[in-house]
Parts: structure tokens; sequence; C-alpha cells
């Protein structure tokens, strides 16, 4: 099974930066996106052999997720826990016969970490809710989760500490995450990998440098692992500041 993970950056701009011809390329049984910023009804394109689900934001033009998916989904529910997580359209999940899959777009910290005490509340109530799926069945947990974990996973490891995306306390949540029974796929196939990125800024020529960071994950449970296929982050991909991410598991 083929799914890719992209944060659009808008899905409405991408539309018009070749979103549609890389769907047909990539091929894949699930596609999910984050940061849509957009309402259904507010783009009609065509994407034959999908079926579509979308979480949007109570803010118009602001956060939003979608799935969209070739495997019609037992069930599908929208955001998740406390009612704090449930306005701005950060989490859908899709039940398969045999897996759970979450697409999310994690909240960012904003400057000077303004947002990071709701960021650990989040992070640890995403966590909760994960592990509770997976005492159910497995999960695969994909998207722009808004953390480099390593300093492998950004550029400037140095001159970024302690900046919204690598502050030792969401680093040290998403250690706890993957402590708690979970996997971060392209690390378990490639832990030594340098200058691999999802995400670069739009200044002082960051993606033509290769200045990045690794924010968008795949994570599965842990007893997934065997099952992983290919991990791949596709930095040539254009469109967003982020580019899509992939992975492949075989779940025969």
């Amino acid at each position: 099974m083929k799914l890719v993970s992209w944060n659009v950056n808008g899905l409405r701009a991408c539309l018009g930066k070749g979103f549609l011809d890389f769907c047909a390329g990539a091929d894949a049984d699930v596609i999910c996106l984050q940061e849509t910023k957009m309402r259904p009804e507010q783009a009609e394109f065509d994407l034959p052999g999908y079926i579509r689900f979308w979480n949007s934001a109570d803010k118009a033009g602001y956060s939003g997720t979608a799935i969209f998916t070739r495997r019609e989904p037992l069930n599908v529910t929208y955001d998740f826990g406390a009612d704090e997580h449930r306005h701005e359209g950060r989490v859908i999940t899709a039940e398969y016969e045999d897996f759970y899959l979450v697409c999310c777009y994690t909240p960012n910290s904003k400057d000077q970490l303004a947002r990071l005490p709701y960021r650990m509340t989040w992070e640890d109530d995403i966590r909760a809710y994960l592990q509770e799926l997976d005492g159910k069945k497995p999960v695969v947990y994909c998207g722009d989760l808004n953390v480099a974990h390593q300093e492998i996973d950004i550029k400037n490891p140095k001159s970024n500490r302690m900046n919204p995306g690598f502050s030792d306390e969401e680093r040290a949540k998403m250690t706890e995450l993957l402590g708690s029974g979970f996997v971060d796929t392209f690390r378990a196939l490639y832990p030594d990998k340098t200058g691999a990125y999802s995400w670069w800024s739009y200044r002082f020529n960051a993606r033509k440098n290769n200045a990045g960071w690794r924010i968008d994950y795949f994570i599965v449970s842990e007893r997934l692992r065997e099952r992983i296929k290919s991990a791949e982050i596709l930095s040539d991909v254009m469109g967003s500041d982020h580019c899509p991410v992939v992975l492949e598991l075989d779940l025969s």
C-alpha cells in the first residue's frame, strides 16, 4: 500500500502548481494533505478514483486537512479529544480493516514559543489518542508534525535551537511518542542520512541551498516496522514550501 502525505500550504494555490499532475504520477492508494486552507466547495477539480474526506477549520483560509483514498474506509472521524482540539481542522482518522490512518497538522508553537503551552497539551493528548487506537489495531500517523526531532533533521541546529519546531520541549515530546510504541519510518530505514528535509523557508534561498527541516513524517506502530517497504522524501516536487513524503507498507 502506497501512502503520500503533503503539506500543500493552500490547496487552491497548489492546484495551480502541478498538484494533479503529481497525484497522477504518484499513483498512491491514499493521499493525506495538511494546510489545505479551504472548504471543499471552494475548488472543483477532477481526481478520479479517490474518495475525499475534508476537515476544515472554523476560521476561513486557515489550517485544514484532507484524505483522498482509493480504498473506502470502514469509518472516518474528525478531530479528537477535548473541545479545544476541535476547531482548527487538524486531524482526520480513517479506519481500515487492518490499521488506522491518522492525518495530522500539528499546531505551530508560534514566535517566541507563544503557543508552546497549548502545544504541550496537544502532544500529550494526541499521544494518548494514538495509544488508544493502537490498542485496537496498528496505527499509521502522518503529516506536518511541526518538529525537527534530532539535530540530523535540520540544517542549522545550533542557531535554531529553541525556535518554534526545534525547542527542547517539542523534541522531547517526539521522543516520548516514539518511546511509547511507535516508529519514525524514515529513520528506521535511514538512521544516519543527512540533508533529508521536507520544509524550507521561502527566505534566503533556503530551498536552493537545501537549508531545510524534516518536519513531515510517517510514524507507525512498532508492530508495523517489519512491513515498511520504503520511506521517501520527494524533495524535487515543487508546489509548496513543503515537499511530499511517501510510505510503502506491505499489508498483504
